[in-house]
């Protein structure tokens, strides 16, 4: 079991299992942090750990909140050790700094969880998920919860697969044990990732222990090994579609198999009332709360490009966006270009580095904090707060007419933040939109809460670590 699916959304499942023995880790630290502040100050107090037991879940889900915030459980793949550690001492500085506040909202339920034991917590906590980390990657093989995948085919769709799983990150949850070449198919990927076997589908699959079959034919309907097929499904290993694989493994749906056909019969694209309402209350309260932190943030700002470029300058810049259902709509944001940015009246895409970037806006531009302003956006309902990019209509339009069903992605309003944006990070040129719109198409076919909540969470990993910012 390497993935398991929780409201449409592939959670790898070691980061599940690890999650769960951390946060029981934290809870025990409490546990052990009371009697500890006790004796320390050799103070007499009758308690039960019942009584604690509702500090200590808050506790625990408060810091494991803000592990995930920080990408802890993705950074010893993509980081290293070190990575990991740097984010987990982030982590537990701002669980600690946000933990005090439930204190002081309900303190008749916390009771004897006194800043003193906080402290004492943190420490134990800290020690706690350091060790059970070290047993758990000590103990568990990497390899443990992986499936062994083969690749039936060898051709172009075959090599689009591989092409898919470029990205090292993608091979966490599979081992690939090769591509099974078929009947005449031309032969599209590496010689040394074919599988030779003499013995055919079936044999091969139960002498290799293989989990999945993922079908790659290029022609599938007259070649389709259709009895040797049924023979490994009776023998319990999964067949999959190649795209739904990649759609798995990659959080990206392949622009190469859909068609509308694919649309209508798919799994997903639901929509209700009563989701649309629980999306609307989810955007308005993280965006009234984002504004009462941000205010003296956006006042800091707004004094800064002032001063840089006078107290004439437009301070904000105001620009028409496509929103759902292709209706256009005025964004606003703090201005990060010079006012001549695009002086000869023609859209230009922003680029890494750009020229026109004012030396503030690079700064703003880089902890996301030119966005802010679209928090307004947010609560007048022209987007959301989890959501595609909103184009420019020039934009949208050029990329209609070369990408298939780019325009599908304003079926849902535009986004502050996105699954996108957190995982493609900034588009500037027409082969980058094609790749972000797999991932806008990934949303759309899987929204739920849970995937904002995540979106939300990863959004801090991206701004305070300043990945993908132009």
């Amino acid at each position: 079991m390497a993935h398991v699916r929780i409201f449409k959304h592939y959670i790898h499942f070691p980061f599940i299992i690890l999650g769960l023995l951390e946060s029981l880790a934290f809870i025990l630290a409490i546990f052990i942090a009371v009697p500890t502040r006790l004796a320390i100050g050799d103070i007499e107090y009758e308690y039960h750990y019942f009584e604690i037991l509702p500090s200590a879940i808050a506790y625990a889900y408060t810091i494991l909140i803000c592990m995930n915030a920080m990408g802890v459980y993705q950074a010893k793949s993509k980081e290293g050790k070190t990575g990991m550690f740097v984010r987990t001492i982030v982590a537990f500085t701002i669980g600690s700094l946000i933990f005090p506040i439930f204190y002081y909202l309900a303190s008749d339920i916390f009771g004897v969880i006194w800043r003193s034991v906080l402290l004492i917590a943190t420490v134990y906590a800290l020690v706690l998920v350091f060790v059970v980390r070290g047993l758990f990657y000590g103990m568990v093989d990497e390899n443990a919860f992986k499936k062994n995948v083969l690749v039936l085919g060898a051709g172009h769709r075959a090599k689009r697969v591989l092409e898919d799983l470029r990205n090292p990150e993608d091979w966490k949850g599979f081992n690939l044990l090769g591509f099974f070449p078929y009947a005449d198919e031309e032969i599209q990927v590496p010689n040394y990732q074919i599988v030779q076997s003499y013995s055919g589908l079936k044999d091969y699959a139960l002498t290799h222990g293989v989990d999945e079959i993922i079908i790659a034919l290029d022609d599938r309907r007259r070649k389709l090994p259709v009895e040797e097929l049924m023979a490994c499904k009776m023998e319990g290993i999964q067949i999959l579609q190649e795209y739904v694989f990649t759609e798995r493994e990659t959080r990206k749906v392949s622009l190469e198999v859909i068609s509308p056909g694919w649309f209508i019969f798919s799994e997903g694209f639901n929509r209700s009332s009563t989701w649309a309402l629980i999306k609307r209350f989810t955007d308005i309260l993280a965006s009234v709360s984002l504004l009462l932190l941000a205010w003296p943030l956006m006042l800091v700002t707004a004094i800064l490009i002032k001063l840089e470029e006078g107290w004439r300058a437009p301070l904000f810049y105001k620009q028409v966006r496509v929103g759902l259902n292709g209706n256009p709509f005025e964004v606003i944001k703090f201005r990060s270009m010079r006012v001549d940015a695009e002086k000869a009246g023609q859209a230009i895409w922003a680029t890494k580095n750009d020229s026109r970037v004012t030396r503030v806006g690079a700064v703003i531009r880089k902890y996301r904090i030119d966005e802010l302003p679209q928090l307004f956006n947010v609560l007048k309902g022209e987007m959301a707060f989890v959501g595609p990019r909103p184009e420019r209509p020039v934009f949208v339009e050029k990329l209609a007419e070369t990408i298939p069903f780019y325009n599908e992605r304003h079926r849902v309003k535009p986004g502050l933040t996105g699954w996108a944006q957190l995982c493609f990070a900034y588009a500037d040129s027409e082969e980058d939109s094609r790749e972000k719109l797999r991932y806008d198409l990934y949303y759309l076919k899987n929204n739920s809460l849970l995937l904002d909540i995540l979106i939300i969470l990863q959004t801090v990993e991206v701004v305070i670590f300043k990945k993908g910012a132009h």
